[in-house]
């Protein structure tokens, strides 16, 4: 019933398509591109990993757990050309800027590849799609002639200098010829096929470009487009299919060519693949645990009459509940117990740790607090100049006595409390300085050593020049 109500909910229902959109994408990307079965051999990797965790497997789970952050990296590189397909293509949301759709340009190509295969002339013809093709090829002439019958023909013709490359069709006029197309990297064809053939499934796997092939030693045709060959036998067909090719990329792109039983399927096992995922997903996060978790403590004193003095907790332990997710990726510093000293008076006083000192996530929840109160002491603060104190530690060598010591400031501003019990720390010293390493007169910089219960008016800390003089004394005195 939870799920049914989230379910109805809209921001689920985009959450879902979307997922669905995405997946239905990857699949036509990685069919195309013919890499089932490194696909295969992945998901039986995850199949394994969910069985091992619901027969709870401890050794496979924890192989699964301590190296998947590397198995994420080495897929990101392994299907890095995938990925970078399927970006391209989810990107590409626009007309073609190639499409120059005529019914004397698809009447041109079909008559010439007509009398291509009656001459058994090999031939390979390249109709772009909306997606670049230009990084795929290499070599070649340009040309950007009109299109007609016998330039088609002469380009193909045995004695021509690109007659075995590729013709470029862009516009409706003949971009280029005798280029090099790329070779297929899968087993998409058999040996049977030759060079033409392969180079046509080749791009036809790298873009969306229509690619038709007049093969001279069966003197057949064929078709290349989205990593998939068809076969050919009617003029009316080859039209048909140039004439598809160019509507399909002069209309908003849903990339659901070919057979529409094929597509719809295709279209439902996403949307129901979407929908396992966010059950799965929506399942796992609406587990609610408990965790117990040490969060810092903030003291926030903004009057100028208080300071607080004693002892104080730097840590306060939490007992809380919430969605497993919410729960793994929550740290101590994301939820600071603050607590509000600006209008406490002088005193010892107890401050009850609520929810209000916390600024808790949407689904986490308070169960306990542990000190559930502070107890803290604020004294009242009077100005005063402190006298600093150098520190000196141990004994001077054999034969010298310190004349003076000079301390550069004397004093220092700051806030003391009032009616301080410990007057020994009405005074800040200096740290040690060792006399036992002083053999002559000396200037030395020392840090200032600040007890918790005063305040310095200075932002930083300042050093202190401390002057010792010695003499030597006189034995046979």
């Amino acid at each position: 019933m939870l799920i049914l109500n989230q379910l109805l909910n809209w921001h689920s229902i985009l959450d879902i398509l979307l997922l669905a959109g995405g997946i239905f994408f990857l699949y036509r990307t990685l069919l195309r591109l013919g890499t089932w079965k490194i696909i295969t051999g992945v998901l039986l990797a995850v199949g394994i990993f969910f069985i091992a965790s619901l027969l709870d497997l401890k050794g496979i789970t924890w192989v699964y757990r301590n190296v998947s952050h590397v198995a994420l990296l080495a897929l990101i590189v392994l299907f890095q050309p995938e990925l970078r397909k399927f970006f391209e293509r989810a990107a590409l949301f626009q007309r073609s800027k190639d499409i120059d759709q005529t019914e004397e340009t698809t009447e041109i190509i079909a008559r010439s590849l007509e009398e291509l295969v009656a001459q058994r002339r090999g031939a390979l013809i390249v109709i772009p799609g909306r997606e670049p093709i230009e990084e795929y090829l290499s070599g070649g002439y340009p040309l950007d002639g009109l299109l007609s019958d016998p330039l088609i023909m002469s380009v193909f013709d045995p004695h021509s200098p690109g007659h075995d490359g590729a013709m470029i069709i862009r516009n409706g006029r003949l971009a280029m010829f005798g280029v090099r197309l790329p070779i297929s990297q899968t087993a998409s064809l058999g040996n049977e096929y030759g060079t033409r053939h392969h180079a046509a499934m080749g791009l036809a796997e790298k873009t969306d470009a229509l690619i038709i092939v007049v093969s001279e030693e069966r003197g057949r045709l064929s078709c290349f487009q989205n990593g998939r060959m068809t076969k050919v036998s009617e003029p009316a067909d080859v039209k048909a299919t140039i004439i598809g090719h160019w509507h399909e990329n002069a209309v908003f792109p849903l990339d659901v060519k070919g057979n529409k039983m094929q597509s719809s399927v295709q279209v439902g096992a996403s949307l129901l693949v979407a929908l396992m995922i966010w059950s799965v997903l929506f399942f796992s996060q609406s587990e609610r645990l408990e965790k117990i978790i040490s969060t810092p403590v903030q003291y926030t004193v903004t009057s100028e009459n208080v300071m607080l003095v004693g002892d104080r907790p730097n840590e306060i332990r939490l007992h809380i509940s919430g969605p497993k997710a919410d729960l793994d990726t929550l740290t101590p510093e994301q939820l600071p117990v603050k607590i509000d000293l600006s209008e406490a008076v002088a005193g010892r006083q107890s401050f009850m740790i609520t929810e209000e000192n916390l600024k808790l996530p949407k689904n986490i929840r308070l169960i306990d607090v542990d000190p559930p109160v502070l107890d803290l002491t604020l004294a009242a603060i009077v100005r005063e100049m402190v006298v600093i104190e150098p520190q000196l530690v141990g004994s001077l060598p054999e034969g010298l006595e310190i004349v003076s010591v000079e301390v550069t400031p004397p004093r220092i501003a700051a806030l003391v409390p009032v009616n301080n019990e410990n007057t020994a720390a009405q005074h800040f010293k200096t740290t040690p300085i060792y006399l036992e390493n002083l053999k002559q007169d000396m200037k030395l910089y020392c840090k200032l050593i600040v007890p918790p219960s005063f305040q310095l008016l200075e932002k930083r800390v300042p050093d202190v020049e401390v002057s010792i003089n010695v003499k030597t004394i006189d034995k046979k005195k």
